[in-house]
This record gives C-alpha cells, structure tokens and sequence, in this order.
C-alpha cells in the first residue's frame, strides 16, 4: 500500500489567490504532477495533512474538491490550524475520509487525528477524542500509521514548538503503549523532519507551497523547495519513506 502525504497548501476562495506569494492552488496541482511523475504511477492513497485552506473558505474547499475529482484517487483529509472543519465537511466529507476517522487500507489502518482548535495556532485533543482513540487501538488487529497536523513532541524550533500540539503527554502515552502503531506523521512545519519517541518512528511532510527554516539537513539538498512523503506501507507491518522534493511552480 502507498500513501501519498501532502501538506499545507493553504489554498484560497480564488483560484488564482496567493499566500506566501505564491498561487497556492497551482502549485498543489503542480505538486501532485511532479509527485507521480517521481513515482511513475499514482499512489494507492492521497494523504493532506491540514491547512487546508489559508481563508478557511468554503470557496477553498470546492476548489480542492474539484482538484480531487480529477485526481480520481482515495483521499484522507486533516483539519489544521488555517481550517474550518465544519466547511470542510460540508465540502468534501463525501469525497474524502475526514479526521477524526479510522480507515482501512488494506492490510493496515490510518488513525487521522483532528488536532486543530478554533482561536488557536498550536494544537490539541479533547478528552473525548483520545478516548475514541484508545478505543480504536485496543480493537485495533492490523498494523495502524496515525496521522495528525500538529507535531505531537518538539522538533527543535524556537518558532514552530511552541505553536506545536499543546499537552502531548497522554496522546504519546497512548500511542507507545499500543502494540499495532508502526509510525505517526504531522504537517504543520512545512518541512521534511524525521525523529523518534522511544521505538515510535515520527516524520514531518514539507509544504507543497512553501517551506521554513529547517531543524534538519534535507537529505535531498533542497530544504527550501517544496515537497511531499511517500508511505509504503509492507505486510508485514513495516514501514518505509521517501521524501519528494520539486522546484517551485513560481518563485515566491
């Protein structure tokens, strides 16, 4: 199974609108291309793992929607901090999985989180959620990649951990206590960042719109270029990446 992660395009109500000076929707498009032009085929599943939509439009929803229809593959959407979760599920939840959910891929399972608050940069999940999320790992008989927009433990920013997922602490105790999660991915940071908690594999996706200041050398050489991270999830439980990393569509 190959997940495809995309993050962060901020997109807008216009299709031609900028953020960070660059037009956010052609440059997902362009994403999308030079990804499965790197993987020659398209992936199993499409991964986007929040700030959806800079405006928190539903002008930006459709917009993705109707991106999504051309791309034609399953697609699990995550809700960030420049969101509106309840315009995003009046927009896509038909066409997408929407966090929090818990699908099926085959021989595995993706845990999508909702992390986002409204009035809140950083994140965090309510009591609630984390009971549901116990309660999907115990039934849990498959191997289990969670997926969430916030960093759920710092990554070494002065900038970007403090606006990280607030009071990680019971979260991570849930998911290193359960035996099926191989891996946890998060956006957020717009950049490629890979760490552990104790034997839990973490990795962050850059931006397809732009990137920030990097904790960690690209293994690519292009830290500032935008890019994605493909997901091959084995059989037998393991997991490998691969970072992508394109040329801007337009320079910023």
């Amino acid at each position: 199974m190959r997940v495809l992660q995309l993050s962060d395009p901020h997109l807008l109500a216009a299709p031609s609108g900028r953020c960070r000076g660059r037009m956010a929707l052609a440059a997902l498009r362009h994403g999308w291309q030079q990804a499965c032009a790197q993987l020659e085929r398209p992936p199993d599943w499409l991964l986007i793992s929040g700030d959806l939509c800079q405006d928190e439009s539903l002008g930006g929803y459709v917009r993705l929607r109707e991106l999504l229809e051309e791309w034609g593959v399953p697609v699990a959407l995550l809700p960030g901090n420049h969101d509106h979760p309840l315009l995003l599920r009046a927009a896509l939840g038909r066409w997408a999985s929407v966090a929090p959910s818990m699908v099926s891929l085959g021989a595995w399972q993706l845990l999508l989180l909702k992390s986002s608050r409204p009035g809140s940069v950083g994140g965090w999940i309510d009591a609630a959620q984390l009971a549901w999320l116990q309660h999907q790992l115990e039934a849990a008989h498959r191997p289990v990649l969670v997926a969430l927009h916030h960093p759920p433990l710092p990554i070494g920013s002065a900038e970007l951990d403090p606006i990280a997922l607030q009071q990680p602490e019971r979260l991570m105790d849930i998911l290193q206590s359960a035996p099926w999660v191989r891996g946890v991915v998060f956006g957020h940071v717009h950049q490629h960042w890979q760490g552990k908690a104790g034997v839990l594999p973490l990795w962050a996706c850059p931006s397809t719109l732009a990137a920030f200041k990097a904790v960690q050398p690209c293994p690519l050489g292009h830290a500032d270029w935008p890019g994605g991270r493909l997901l091959e999830l084995s059989g037998d439980g393991g997991i490998t990446t691969e970072l992508l990393r394109w040329p801007p569509h337009e320079p910023a």
